[in-house]
C-alpha cells in the first residue's frame, strides 16, 4: 500500500491541464442549444400547440393527449437532429441524486423493420420501479408500481444521446416519493398566499415567484489519489487523517490564482453548462485547499433547484475527464472548512417587483416591510423546521464548527434594518418609510438607505442572513437537494402570509387606511421577533447557545431528534393545511431520512474498522518491528547503555503498542455498538443508536491519526492531507 501511495503521489504531481475545446462564437450563441426551450418551441411545433405548451408551462393549463403527441413530435425530430437515440424520465428521488431508465427510439415498424417513435404518452409519463427508491414504507416491495409524469415548467434537455424529460415522482396511490412534487406545490402555496396582499399595492400583479440562487460548494482530488483512499471512495470523506501543517490559516487559497487543471476543469463545465441553459456566472476557490465554489444568476426556483442537481452531474462526469474526482460531501476533511450550499432565496411578481428589496416610494418600502417581516416571523415559529430540513449525517460534521453556521437557525438583519424595525415600533404607524436621500431629512422619518443593497452587513455566523434583496440560507449542504430546505421554507413563509392577511382584513374591516391597517398588524409580529429570533452577534459562542435556548429556539444537535420536527402537531398542521405534504408522507419521509442516516453510519463504522485492522495497524507494526530490530542492533553495541541510547526507539515502540491496543479495543466497541443497533427494529431509535455509532467513529479516529505522526512516512498506506489538498 505505501508502495501505491508514492506512485499515485508522483503521478498526479506529473498530470497538466487538459485542453478544453470552446466553441465558436459568444456564449450567447451556443446558450441552451441541447434545451428544448421556448425558441426551440416555435421552430419544430406550430402555432397553436406552441401556444397550447406555453398556456401550460404559464399558466397551469391541461395539455390534452393530442397536444401531447404534437409537442412530443416537435422534440423527437430536434432530439434526433442531435444524435439522440434515447429517451428517460429524468426525476429526483429522495436520495439527494437524480435518477433515470433510459428507453430507446426504436420500434418494430410492423414491416419486418425498425423505426423511431416517441409520442405523447412516453412524454407524459413512464412508470419506474417504486420499489427501488426510498419511500419510508408508502409502497412494500411486491407493489413496486410508481409513476413519473412530466414537468412541463422545467424544460426537456439532451445529455450525450439521451432525451431527458423533468419529471415528478410518485406511488401508484398519489404520495410524493421525490422533491420536486413538493417543492412546487410549496412554490403554488406561496403564490397563493402573496398575491392577495401584493394586490392590494398593485392590482396588476397576476403572479409571485420564487426565486433561489444556489452557490455550490465543492472540493475537487486528483483521482489516483482518491483511488487510494477507501473511505473517500466508499463514504465520500477522509474518516482518518492528521492535519496537514499548512492548510488554510493564510487565507491564501481564497484570494490566490486557479490553479490550470482547475481553471480548465472549470472552464469546461460552464461550457457544458451554457449549452444545457444554465445561467453560471461566478467561479473561484473557496477558504479551503483544493475547495472551489460554482455559482448562477438567481431564477425561478424549480428551474434553479434542476439546474443544480444536473449540473452536479456534469461536474461528477467532466471532473473524470481533467483527472479529478468532485467531493460534495459537506466536510470531507476534518480541520478545515466543509462545503455548504447557500440558498439565495426572494420572492418577486409578474410585474417586476422584488418583494424582499426597497420600494421606490413609501408604498413600495411598505410593502417590503410586510414581506421581510412576515418571513422573519415565519423562520422564528418554524426555526425547527428549518433547521431539520437541512440536517443529514454529512451536515452535521459542518454545523456548528467555526466555519459554517451553527445548528440554531436565527436571521441576520444587519444594523440597517434592526434600526428600521426598533423605529418602526417608536414611531406612529402613518410614518412613510421613504427611501434616504429622496424627499430628504426630516423628524420621525423611517430612512431606508438608498444604496441599501450594496450596503449590507455581513456575518457568516448567521444561518439565515439578510443580503439587501434576498435572504440567504446558508445552512443548506453542499450535496443537499435545494428542494428539501426551499419547500419548507417556502411552507413555512405561506402559513404566515394567510395568518397576516386575516389580521390585516380585521384591522381594514375596523375602518383603518390601508398603510395604517398594515403598521398595526404588523408591529405585534415585529414586537415579538425582533428579540427572539433576530440576532446579529456572533454565532459560534456558547454564550449565544445558551441565549438561543433562553430566547426558546431550537437548540437540538442530535441529528435523528432533529428530524422529529416534521412530525410534531405544529408541522403536521403546517403542511397538511397548505397540502404540500399529507401526513403519511410526512412521516414516510422521516422514516426514510432515519434509515439514511443510519445506512450512512453504518457504512463509515464499517470502512473505518476495515481500513483501521486492513491498513493501519499493520503499517504500525512494520514501522514498529523497524525499532525493534533498530534496538536489537544497538544492544549489540552498546551492551547495558543501550536503554539510553535507545530511548527514543523504546518510546516509540511503547506508544506504537499502546495506540494499537487502543485502536483495536475502540474497534471492538464500536462493532458490539453497531451490532445492538442492527437489532432495533424501530427507525427513530435505531438511527438514535447509530447517532453513537458515529461518535465512536469520531473517536477511533484520534488514535489512528497520532499513528500517522509516529509512524516512518515511507511506510504510510494512504494519501495524506497535504497530498490530498496541495496536489492539483
Amino acid at each position: 500500500m505505501s508502495k501505491l501511495r508514492f506512485d499515485v503521489v508522483q503521478g498526479a504531481f506529473k498530470k497538466k491541464a487538459v485542453k478544453v475545446e470552446t466553441p465558436k462564437g459568444r456564449i450567447s450563441d451556443y446558450f441552451g442549444e441541447l434545451v428544448f426551450n421556448r425558441d426551440k418551441m416555435k421552430r419544430y411545433l406550430d402555432a397553436d400547440t406552441f401556444n397550447s405548451l406555453v398556456n401550460c408551462i404559464d399558466n397551469g393549463a391541461h395539455l390534452d393527449r393530442k397536444t401531447a403527441d404534437e409537442v412530443a413530435a416537435g422534440m423527437k425530430t430536434w432530439a434526433l437532429e442531435h444524435g439522440v437515440t434515447h429517451t428517460t424520465h429524468w426525476f429526483q428521488p429522495l436520495t439527494d441524486g437524480t435518477a433515470e431508465k433510459h428507453d430507446s427510439f426504436m420500434e418494430y415498424d410492423g414491416q419486418g423493420g425498425m423505426i423511431e417513435t416517441f409520442d405523447g404518452k412516453a412524454l407524459v409519463q413512464q412508470e419506474p420501479d417504486a420499489s427501488s427508491f426510498p419511500n419510508g414504507g408508502i409502497r412494500a416491495t411486491f407493489e413496486a408500481r410508481g409513476y413519473t409524469a412530466w414537468d412541463p415548467t422545467s424544460p426537456v434537455f439532451i445529455q450525450d444521446d439521451t432525451l431527458c424529460i423533468p419529471t415528478i415522482f410518485i406511488s401508484y396511490t398519489g404520495e410524493a416519493l421525490d422533491y420536486k412534487t413538493p417543492l412546487k406545490k410549496a412554490i403554488k402555496a406561496v403564490n397563493d398566499a402573496a398575491l392577495p396582499i401584493c394586490r392590494m399595492f398593485d392590482p396588476k400583479v397576476n403572479k409571485v415567484f420564487t426565486y433561489l440562487g444556489w452557490e455550490q460548494e465543492y472540493f475537487l482530488v486528483d483521482e489516483d489519489l482518491y483511488a487510494a483512499r477507501p473511505d473517500l471512495m466508499l463514504t465520500g470523506r477522509t474518516l482518518m487523517g492528521h492535519a496537514s501543517s499548512k492548510n488554510q490559516q493564510l487565507n491564501d487559497h481564497y484570494f490566490g490564482a486557479i490553479p490550470s487543471r482547475v481553471a480548465a476543469f472549470m472552464r469546461d463545465i460552464e461550457i457544458a453548462g451554457y449549452k444545457l441553459g444554465i445561467p453560471l456566472k461566478t467561479r473561484h476557490n473557496e477558504v479551503a485547499p483544493n475547495q472551489f465554489e460554482l455559482a448562477p444568476i438567481y431564477g425561478e426556483a424549480n428551474l434553479a433547484n434542476d439546474q443544480n442537481q444536473l449540473m452536479m452531474n456534469v461536474m461528477n462526469v467532466i471532473a473524470r475527464k481533467h483527472g479529478f474526482v468532485v467531493l460534495f460531501h459537506e466536510k470531507p476533511f476534518d480541520g478545515i472548512n466543509g462545503s455548504g450550499k447557500h440558498n439565495n432565496w426572494s420572492l418577486g411578481t409578474d410585474t417586476g417587483t422584488q418583494l424582499l428589496a426597497p420600494g421606490k416610494d413609501a408604498m413600495g418600502n411598505l410593502q417590503f416591510i410586510t414581506f421581510f417581516v412576515n418571513v422573519l416571523a415565519a423562520v422564528q415559529k418554524h426555526n425547527d423546521l428549518l433547521k431539520a430540513s437541512v440536517a443529514s449525517a454529512a451536515n452535521a460534521h459542518r454545523l456548528g464548527v467555526n466555519e459554517a453556521p451553527p445548528a440554531i437557525v436565527s436571521a441576520f438583519l444587519g444594523r440597517t434594518m434592526s434600526d428600521v424595525l426598533r423605529k418602526l415600533l417608536e414611531l406612529p404607524s402613518d410614518t412613510p418609510i421613504e427611501i434616504a436621500g429622496d424627499k430628504g431629512q426630516s423628524f420621525g422619518l423611517v430612512e431606508i438607505p438608498e444604496i441599501f443593497v450594496d450596503n449590507t452587513d455581513r456575518n457568516r455566523t448567521s444561518p439565515f442572513a439578510f443580503t439587501g434583496n434576498r435572504f440567504e440560507f446558508r445552512a443548506v449542504g453542499s450535496s443537499a437537494n435545494c428542494a428539501g430546505a426551499i419547500t419548507t421554507l417556502n411552507a413555512a413563509v405561506a402559513e404566515q402570509l394567510i395568518l397576516f392577511k386575516k389580521g390585516l382584513d380585521r384591522e381594514i374591516a375596523a375602518g383603518k387606511p390601508m398603510n395604517i391597517a398594515v403598521m398595526d398588524t404588523l408591529k405585534p409580529i415585529i414586537k415579538e421577533i425582533i428579540d427572539v429570533v433576530c440576532f446579529d452577534g456572533n454565532g459560534y459562542t456558547d454564550e449565544w447557545k445558551k441565549e438561543a435556548a433562553r430566547r426558546g429556539l431550537d437548540v437540538e444537535t442530535n441529528v435523528p431528534n432533529m428530524f422529529k420536527a416534521f412530525t410534531t402537531p405544529k408541522a403536521l398542521k403546517l403542511f397538511t393545511g397548505l397540502g404540500v405534504y399529507s401526513e403519511i408522507e410526512l412521516y414516510a419521509r422521516n422514516e426514510v431520512k432515519w434509515e439514511i442516516y443510519t445506512k450512512k453510519i453504518q457504512i463509515e463504522s464499517r470502512v473505518m474498522g476495515r481500513m483501521a485492522i486492513n491498513h493501519i495497524i499493520p503499517a504500525a507494526l512494520t514501522y514498529q518491528r523497524r525499532l525493534l530490530k533498530q534496538i536489537s542492533l544497538m544492544k549489540d553495541v552498546f551492551d547495558d547503555s543501550y536503554k539510553t541510547m535507545a530511548g527514543v526507539e523504546i518510546g516509540l515502540v511503547r506508544e506504537i503498542s499502546s495506540l494499537v491496543t487502543e485502536i483495536n479495543s475502540r474497534v471492538d466497541a464500536m462493532v458490539e455498538a453497531r451490532k445492538r443497533a442492527n437489532n432495533i427494529e424501530d427507525k427513530y431509535k435505531q438511527a438514535k443508536a447509530y447517532h453513537g455509532v458515529a461518535e465512536a467513529v469520531l473517536e477511533l479516529r484520534t488514535p489512528i491519526d497520532k499513528l500517522e505522526e509516529i509512524v516512518d512516512n515511507d511506510i504510510w498506506p494512504l494519501p495524506k492531507y497535504r497530498e490530498l489538498l496541495f496536489i492539483n
